[in-house]
């Protein structure tokens, strides 16, 4: 039998296959129990699934392909090599071990050139599945020879023809399936619907907007043959070809909702224009103490560009640890206010909003500018005049705050607020000027999908004076060398950062935990005082922690992840991070940023508590690089997007087709295709 004969591309697109014609009228949003082998029971199996309509069902994308072109034979199986097989059932049956407490079914599949013993561990139910006599398509890896023996390998029993025409002699799809519902069911169900809907799918997958060629410069297929290339492609790089069309689709669509965004936005809203004149600005910068970097005055000039226009700024500044973005937003903020507008600064903890409300208090006080402090139910200087520069944590979107309408708004550390928290403060205050910025680099297609909606702008220089901070990793036995090493920092007059990932140890995970720790660094660093800061203390307490640590009374702070933003303190120059592995790398690399911020030579000491292959990874590229954006991509092929940031936090879109890690041209492609469609 030929492949076309049985191929349902050419039903699908000829329009034959009368069990689902009668549907054209409604399309592809029909229930699936509409399809030929749906019956009540399994359409509640297929909601399981999030599969409610044929549309659902067609556009799933499969978990992989299985080559089954050619099957092997049982014979020349070699050992640990995925292989399909086909046999015979010629004995099956359950053993039982240790009084019926342990078990395992195993079945003989016998094709004519040799035997193969499949096994399944405590899964006794199976000798109510299988039969002997039965036809089955077996594929795993053979891991023994001498028997021929695979371990819970995949089965599908094949009962008719058509089974052969649908699950063997092609590439076939592979699906996820639920309890009830098996891969093999799921094949039979998406071969029906491409065969009996396939007529009612539409060419024109693009809203009417002509997509133009691809990256490559190739023509993209049409949605009908691109649904057969997905699910039963002639060959694999059909099935990554139509992936890709479909995540080029959905990119495109998203990309021009951010584009039809920007647009309605700077139709309906107008910003004052807060260019500024400079009078604030000079004395500033004088009393400084040090000049800008090129790259601070590059971004000061776009944000002036900006600020300048009646339409609102929407940008993104980000700039590694320590690139200097507190100065940046102070020389924005002070546009603003020389035109006699008020800004608010919102930062995610309150540690970071008190350390930003006394820097820049410093600095504006001297000019005559109000500075106030809502966080953690404390409100200062709030009765200050105009201008007046209002900084907060979420307090700052509560009701009973009133920010009036201020000419910018600025976001510190975006990435640990969600985007509904944006949105909440720029309605709050009637659509200012915004600037939101991030010392967590992020990847070049997350901040495409992401803060599509934002123009960048990037810090990629160091302040002078910052000193490389060198990473070092050790386990546990060394401890005592790095309690040692940390004392000899202390007695040079500065100051050192013990780091855990949690508050209280916990009896599921075996993690270092600070209030455990507390008490055996303290004994590790007599005669000199520790202090200790986690996110479950008071306030009050929390400040006093940090000013006892800033101020050298207690030159060793134990804390958790609390302290990753900031935390300002030149004289720390090591950072102890204990079961290191724990943490993600854009964390790791928050952390580190905490020493180097003085002259002395830093140094940053990852912990690792167990060898996991993935928190190796992580630890390996931390002394690779101390590049915040290298970091940024290397956590993203490591953990995802959704793991990275919190896919619900962050507003990550949730993409049938798309990979953010691996289709970053595809991002760039559907950005470019937006500006002309």
């Amino acid at each position: 039998m030929q492949e076309s004969e049985c191929n349902p591309s050419e039903t699908f697109a000829s329009g034959a296959g009368g069990h689902g014609a009668s549907a054209h009228d409604s399309g592809l949003d029909v229930p699936v129990r509409r399809l030929r082998g749906v019956g009540p029971e399994r359409e509640v199996l297929l909601g399981r699934l999030g599969i409610r309509t044929v549309r659902d069902l067609l556009w799933t994308l499969p978990r992989r392909w299985e080559d089954r072109r050619q099957l092997g034979t049982i014979a020349r199986l070699e050992l640990g090599r995925p292989t399909t097989v086909s046999g015979k059932v010629v004995a099956c049956g359950v053993k039982w071990f240790r009084q019926r407490a342990r078990s395992v079914f195993e079945l003989i599949l016998e094709d004519g050139t040799g035997r193969l013993h499949c096994r399944w561990w405590n899964m006794p139910m199976l000798e109510r599945v299988f039969r002997p006599g039965d036809i089955l398509l077996v594929f795993g890896k053979p891991n023994s020879l001498r028997p021929r023996q695979m371990d819970h390998p995949e089965t599908e029993r094949m009962e008719s023809e058509d089974d052969l025409t649908v699950h063997l002699r092609r590439i076939v799809p592979v699906h996820g399936g639920t309890e009830g519902l098996t891969p093999r069911a799921l094949r039979t169900l998406t071969w029906n619907a491409l065969a009996d809907f396939g007529p009612l799918v539409e060419e024109d997958g693009w809203d009417g907007a002509d997509p133009g060629p691809g990256p490559d410069g190739t023509a993209w297929p049409g949605r009908r043959q691109a649904l057969c290339d997905l699910h039963f492609p002639a060959d694999m790089s059909r099935a990554e070809h139509a992936r890709r069309r479909f995540a080029a689709e959905e990119f495109f669509r998203l990309q021009r909702e951010i584009r039809r965004r920007r647009q309605l936005l700077a139709l309906r809203f107008k910003a004052p224009p807060c260019a500024g004149d400079n009078r604030l600005m000079r004395p500033f910068l004088s009393r400084l103490g040090f000049s800008l970097t090129p790259a601070q005055s590059r971004v000061l000039r776009e944000l002036r560009a900006d600020l300048g226009r009646a339409v609102p700024m929407r940008r993104l500044l980000q700039g590694d640890v320590g690139a200097g973005k507190t100065v940046v937003a102070a020389c924005a903020a002070l546009m603003a206010m020389e035109v006699g507008r008020d800004v608010v600064v919102m930062a995610p903890t309150e540690i970071l909003a008190r350390q930003l409300f006394e820097v820049l208090g410093l600095w504006f006080r001297p000019l005559g500018l109000g500075v106030a402090l809502r966080a953690g139910g404390v409100a200062v200087g709030g009765e200050v005049a105009s201008p007046c520069l209002h900084v907060g944590t979420h307090a700052l979107l509560e009701d009973s705050v009133s920010l009036g309408t201020p000419g910018l708004v600025i976001i510190d550390e975006q990435h640990k607020f969600g985007v509904e928290h944006r949105e909440a403060l720029l309605r709050k205050t009637a659509h200012p000027h915004l600037l939101v910025m991030t010392a967590t680099p992020i990847p070049r297609t997350l901040g495409l999908t992401l803060y599509g909606d934002l123009d960048h702008s990037v810090l990629d220089g160091l302040p002078a004076g910052r000193v490389p901070v060198r990473t070092h990793v050790r386990d546990e036995s060394a401890l005592p060398k790095v309690w040692e090493f940390v004392r000899g920092e202390i007695a040079a007059g500065r100051r050192a950062y013990v780091v855990c990932p949690r508050v209280e140890a916990s009896e599921q995970e075996d993690v270092r935990a600070v209030r455990d720790l507390f008490a055996g660094v303290t004994a590790a660093m007599e005669p000199w005082r520790c202090g200790m800061v986690h996110g479950r203390m008071q306030p009050a307490e929390r400040e006093a922690a940090i000013k006892a640590f800033r101020g050298g009374e207690a030159p060793v702070l134990v804390a958790t992840s609390v302290i990753e933003v900031g935390v300002d303190v030149p004289e720390a120059s090591v950072i102890v991070i204990l079961s290191a592995e724990r943490f993600g790398l854009a964390q790791l690399h928050q952390l580190r940023g905490r020493v180097g911020r003085g002259g002395a030579a830093s140094h940053c000491i990852l912990v690792a508590t167990t060898e996991t292959g993935a928190g190796r990874a992580r630890l390996e590229a931390m002394v690779g690089t101390t590049d915040g954006f290298k970091i940024a991509e290397a956590d993203f092929k490591l953990r995802g997007p959704g793991e990275m940031l919190g896919r619900q936090q962050s507003g990550i879109p949730s993409f049938r087709f798309g990979d953010l890690a691996r289709d970053l041209d595809l991002m760039h492609w559907a950005r470019e295709r937006a500006k002309v469609s």
